[in-house]
């Protein structure tokens, strides 16, 4: 359905999820939140694919959680409605973090706090040059959530996780690939055509997308293990690769 707030197309192997809701700048609801999770789920079931990519339409990328969410949980955060409400919105994030896939954020205008996290959960990320990138929490006079400090220093050094995350720096796209918070900075226009390129590049063969992205996420994105350890993880799925190919 165009007017859902979830969209999910999948097109030659890639699955593009769009968030849609431009009029409260795609800031998450529980129901939006829920719903992304339906949608990463069929993704998961569908084998033919092998990315996907995350993009938004409007001029944000994701404002956070809706504001009217987060004032109501923040009358009893301990109510049953409230408590299940935020956790959802936190799984929305972490289960794109565990998608069977390679993902991409595609990210033009603004990213603040829950939106930040959506686009840090990923495995990588295109950003326009005049991106907003926002921790946010602080301002808003929230503790940072859903583990913010630690999926943001997967990415970046500690010096810089305490500028955006305790002393609210904004960066743009050209200082996040400076950082290492963003693969590549382009034009606006560019930013949802270039994830897309790479995401088709790497979706070609689906099935060995999906085992080497797991392989990919044990050893480097879940804390670095040591190299004896790697090449364990990396033994049986190359030597199943390498008799795939001899078939």
């Amino acid at each position: 359905m165009a007017d859902a707030e979830v969209l999910l197309e999948v097109d030659g192997g890639v699955a593009v999820v769009t968030l849609n809701a431009p009029d409260r700048r795609n800031a998450l609801t529980p129901d939006m939140a829920g719903r992304l999770i339906e949608v990463f789920d069929q993704v998961d079931a569908q084998p033919e694919v092998g990315a996907l990519v995350v993009r938004a339409v409007g001029k944000s990328f994701c404002a956070g959680g809706d504001i009217a969410t987060l004032t109501s949980a923040g009358q009893d955060p301990a109510a049953p409605d409230a408590y299940d409400g935020m956790s959802r919105i936190y799984d929305s994030f972490y289960r794109l973090g565990q998608v069977r896939v390679p993902t991409i954020a595609a990210v033009r205008g603004s990213a603040v706090g829950a939106g930040m996290n959506m686009l840090l959960a990923t495995d990588l990320r295109i950003v326009a040059s005049d991106a907003r990138l926002i921790a946010g929490f602080l301002k808003r006079g929230m503790h940072p959530g859903g583990g913010h400090f630690v999926i943001l220093l997967r990415l970046i050094g500690c010096g810089a996780v305490a500028a955006m995350a305790l002393f609210g720096e904004e960066v743009n796209g050209t200082k996040a690939v400076e950082l290492g918070l963003a693969w590549e900075s382009v034009d606006d226009a560019d930013v949802e055509p270039r994830a897309l390129e790479l995401a088709r590049r790497v979706a070609a063969d689906p099935e060995l997308a999906r085992v080497a992205v797991g392989n990919f996420r044990r050893e480097v994105v879940n804390g670095a293990v040591s190299w004896e350890v790697a090449s364990q993880f990396e033994r049986p799925a190359q030597m199943w690769s390498m008799r795939r190919q001899a078939r």
